[in-house]
């Protein structure tokens, strides 16, 4: 590791101010940055804690939406009986994330503004249409996510929470890399209360993505065998040593069916 300053925020204008002053960047859980700082991969010259603002912590109902706010743990939304009522697929999606370390220390917004391309709540929020709340503005799933590790954040710009939209059926289904547990492939599918489909996908290409042509068929019958027969295209998707672009394409509809079957 190598020197950084270290300052801990008192309040959500706080932290801005102090990230505003210093080019630094935020500290949530530090799940996924101290790991890229002991690798050289980020090399922030200031850390803002975030971890002592309550106003970040939490989760209520606003209308028919689910609100969580940024600093809340994956094992807090995983055990939170009004997140299972709620929207169920959101609990199992913090369960299987990484180890119980992790999900301890690991939290929603952290994982969100680091946008790793095989993480998991990228996946929920575009599935269920989602709002990212910052200090400054709203900002809808699709206008967040802008790449691998990219996202429409501002330098000084913080999570503040997420407005899930309750929907009618949701599940959240991956093939995890048995070291990591971050997914290979990913996919969440929901029907939203219009009777809308998203479909959305996390590991299979540089930023999560919906696939189009499974939320069109499954519009239509959303059945397990709806999922089966759409084919999704190789081109875009990751290679690597874990598995081919194409036996990513492969695995995309036959985890979208097993969702469908989860959300029931």
């Amino acid at each position: 590791m190598y020197a950084f300053e270290y300052a801990k925020a008192n309040s959500v204008a706080d932290a801005a101010a102090l990230l505003a002053k210093t080019g630094g960047k935020p500290l949530a859980g530090g799940q996924s940055l101290v790991a890229a700082m002991k690798l050289r991969l980020a090399q922030p010259g200031t850390l803002v804690d975030l971890a002592g603002i309550d106003e970040l912590t939490g989760m209520h109902t606003e209308g028919d939406a689910l609100s969580i706010g940024a600093m809340t743990r994956h094992a807090d939304i995983a055990s939170s009986a009004e997140v299972k009522r709620l929207i169920p697929a959101l609990a199992a999606v913090a369960e299987g994330i990484g180890d119980r370390q992790v999900r301890n220390r690991g939290t929603l917004g952290g994982s969100l503004a680091n946008n790793d391309p095989a993480a998991d709540w990228p996946a929920a929020v575009l599935g269920l249409n989602a709002t990212v709340i910052t200090n400054k503005r709203k900002i809808a799933s699709g206008e967040f996510f802008k790449g691998m590790y990219e996202t429409a954040l501002a330098a000084d710009e913080i999570i503040t929470a997420v407005l899930f939209p309750v929907p009618k059926k949701s599940a959240y289904v991956k093939f995890p890399n048995p070291a990591s547990r971050f997914a290979l492939v990913g996919v969440f599918v929901a029907q939203l209360a219009d009777d809308s489909v998203r479909v959305a996908v996390t590991g299979a290409a540089p930023a999560v993505f919906r696939a189009s042509a499974l939320e069109d068929a499954l519009a239509k019958r959303f059945t397990p065998d709806a999922a089966k027969g759409v084919r999704v295209d190789a081109s875009g998707l990751n290679s690597d040593l874990h598995g081919s672009a194409e036996y990513r394409a492969h695995l995309i509809p036959v985890l979208a069916a097993r969702a469908v079957t989860a959300a029931g």
